[in-house]
């Protein structure tokens, strides 16, 4: 069991977690099995047997049972069953069509109802249940009430609520500029700009995967594999002193990483040419604006022309260009993840003169 739990803190380490994660759902996106009432059963009968069995390791217990971690307890589920229900519709719905008939949700739309009584009956049933819910929690869980604020006494480590955790993730990977004000208003600007940017009618009012691939892949991979994630890393795994430990690991305050993070303009003068620093800070960060530049510039014009030369085709340029912008954005954080784990890249632009960190 010890040698188990070994290997489940080391699989959980995000540098090998994130990769391993984005692999197996991307895979399972385009395995139709894995989208069964049989796999699904087996999931959740597998992950409800490992959480029982893993309760009973007291470094576990401490984590999933405090008052801000058990709501994330419950998203994971939530999440994961109804990620597993709307790709198990959707293969159903391709199913059906390949077969010539409707999909299931235009059959259902023939069997109307009246408002009144039955949407709001069921919508009434639907408020009591949550209210004695919220009434039982509130009674059988404390609140996670701490201590008044004392500058000389701060939380080690120091979270932010769960719906923060993504960005307090990033700020590890990202100078806190982008990380908490460019980042969030691109995945704002973005999602107001996904319905001008996506006329296709196919796959409205009703599941489908087929018709839809790209769409939802991209979104899956946003969402599921990098925002969630990032708030169960921050959730379960950050602990004192922002370290990561594994679930089963005790939460040690002296635990300390030697890392030492590089700047990619050290690895290039200091480490590659064997010279100091430019005192000029164009001179010396002109190899990250130019890596940074070919990040944004290049994939475009080669993305028009193999594999997405569809969608280049139908958007126009305008709108195929603010794709692919938000798209490679989104592709960055992951990017810049693996740098920082692999190489300890910590920025790719550093000037630290002028408050401008990428």
């Amino acid at each position: 069991m010890e040698a188990l739990k070994g290997l489940i803190n080391r699989l959980t380490d995000p540098k090998i977690f994130l990769p391993l994660f984005a692999v197996l759902f991307f895979l399972a996106l385009r395995t139709r099995w894995v989208w069964t009432n049989k796999v699904g059963l087996v999931a959740l009968i597998g992950s409800l047997v490992f959480f029982v069995v893993s309760f009973q390791d007291p470094n576990f217990q401490v984590i999933v049972t405090k008052g801000d971690n058990i709501p994330i307890v419950m998203l994971l589920y939530v999440v994961g069953f109804f990620v597993w229900y709307s790709m198990k519709q959707g293969y159903e719905n391709d199913e059906r069509m390949a077969k010539g008939e409707d999909p299931i949700e235009k059959q259902e739309f023939k069997e109307k109802v009246l408002t009144w009584p039955h949407l709001v009956y069921t919508e009434l049933i639907c408020l009591t249940l949550a209210t004695v819910f919220l009434l039982l929690w509130s009674i059988l869980i404390k609140a996670p009430l701490e201590e008044p604020a004392n500058p000389a006494k701060t939380p080690n480590p120091s979270k932010a609520p769960w719906y923060f955790l993504g960005l307090q993730e990033m700020l590890v990977y990202y100078d806190p500029w982008i990380a908490g004000v460019v980042l969030p208003t691109l995945v704002i600007v973005g999602l107001m700009a996904i319905p001008y940017m996506d006329r296709n009618p196919r796959g409205s009012g009703y599941y489908t995967f087929k018709e839809r691939r790209f769409a939802i892949t991209v979104f899956l991979f946003g969402f599921v594999v990098l925002w969630v994630s990032m708030i169960t890393i921050g959730t379960f795994l950050r602990g004192p002193n922002w370290n990561i430990f594994g679930p089963y690991e005790y939460w040690d305050v002296h635990k300390l990483e030697a890392l030492v993070n590089v700047n990619l303009s050290e690895y290039i003068y200091v480490k590659m040419l064997g010279t100091g620093l430019p005192s000029f800070w164009l001179t010396r960060e002109i190899w990250g604006f130019l890596l940074v530049g070919l990040f944004y510039l290049l994939p475009p014009p080669i993305l028009a022309r193999t594999v997405f030369k569809d969608f280049y085709r139908t958007m126009g340029f305008a709108r195929y260009s603010v794709m692919v912008f938000l798209f490679l954005t989104m592709v960055a954080l992951p990017v810049k993840m693996l740098l920082r784990w692999v190489f300890n890249l910590k920025y790719i632009v550093a000037i630290p003169e002028h408050f401008f960190n990428i």
